[in-house]
């Protein structure tokens, strides 16, 4: 089975006729949400339905990492940021590993209630306190930890029908510039970013990481191209080095970070060539169009491994074990006061 290489966005809370018709489009292959996009379970549900009835096949995600990334959230549980994880981590490692499966449990639960496939999570970066866009959304500092908090809420959410998408490949936590306003530059070596960064995605793989998105960021010292456009990162080093056959999604191509690649049809020829099975273009309509027409024009490629993203039919959670799950992260998220 194969689908489209595009993912677009909506304006807002219902589908307008010229967004349907472009949902039915045989190069959009996914579509994301945003909190704009959510008022209420009522409203999703209602979203929902009108989008598989349209495409059935269509992957849907959202960003519902917990903490400031969080798009869904009245109505929903308020899911702490992953690095009162990594402070649970330093005192009791096995308990924290229990809690990220929770927690990792529980978002996929909720998000499956609504017929969402997937979140773009866990993050799989460290937190050297430089990156401000990162900070808190990542686990640790150290590597062990991320890849073992990312590992358990991605088994989490395993178990509850979702993929895990590991991002910002090969590490964003280094540079302070956010790649949604510029292009950041990582001036370290190779040895020291595989000695580091690399560890919890090559970890994560070995234990069935589904995909990867590639940050929009230049390390100067290994390649010219931004990781979201390097043959190098996504060829030889994700697909042969690491021997990842997952899907990797780019990141958005409207962010700053991704402007040096020219247009949005050149961004996402770009992305495509240097191995995106799929490509974002979000909060930027003309953009998303643009994209759109240029893949129709060009016969654009599609990817047998997307549709491995599409999530197991849901199953009813166990009553008590959400309540349990819904109270574990009302006290990491208090524990923040």
């Amino acid at each position: 089975m194969t689908t489209g290489a595009l993912m677009i966005d909506i304006a807002g809370t219902e589908l307008t006729p010229e967004e349907a018709a472009q949902l039915q489009r045989a190069e959009v292959g996914g579509l994301i949400l945003f909190s704009r996009n959510y008022e209420s379970p009522a409203q999703l549900r209602t979203l929902m339905v009108s989008i598989r009835q349209l495409r059935p096949d269509l992957l849907v995600a959202v960003d519902q990492e917990g903490g400031r990334v969080q798009r869904f959230r009245s109505g929903f549980t308020r899911l702490p940021p992953m690095s009162v994880l990594g402070e649970e981590w330093q005192r009791d490692p096995k308990h924290a590993i229990a809690q990220a499966h929770e927690l990792g449990w529980l978002l996929a639960c909720e998000l499956r209630e609504y017929d969402i496939d997937l979140s773009f999570a866990p993050v799989l970066d460290l937190d050297y306190g430089h990156s401000a866009v990162i900070g808190d959304r990542a686990f640790a500092r150290s590597a062990e930890a991320v890849e073992q908090l990312a590992g358990a809420l991605m088994s989490g959410m395993h178990e509850a029908g979702m993929a895990a998408t590991g991002k910002h490949f090969p590490g964003h936590g280094w540079v302070e510039v956010d790649s949604h306003l510029g292009l950041p530059v990582d001036k370290r070596s190779f040895a020291q970013i595989e000695a580091e960064d690399l560890k919890p995605f090559a970890g994560l793989i070995k234990r069935g990481l589904d995909a990867i998105m590639p940050a929009h960021i230049q390390y100067a010292q290994v390649c010219s191209q931004p990781a979201g456009f390097s043959e190098f990162w996504l060829q030889r080093q994700l697909r042969e080095a690491l021997g990842f056959d997952g899907v990797i999604f780019s990141d958005d191509l409207s962010m700053e970070g991704a402007a040096a690649q020219g247009s949005y049809a050149d961004r996402a020829d770009a992305a495509l060539a240097a191995g995106c099975d799929m490509v974002l273009v979000c909060n930027a309509p003309a953009a998303a169009k643009e994209v759109l027409e240029h893949l129709a024009q060009i016969d654009s490629p599609v990817s047998h491994r997307i549709a491995r993203m599409r999530a197991r039919p849901k199953r009813a959670a166990d009553p008590e074990r959400l309540a349990r799950a819904r109270t574990l992260a009302a006290s990491l998220q208090e524990s923040l006061a």
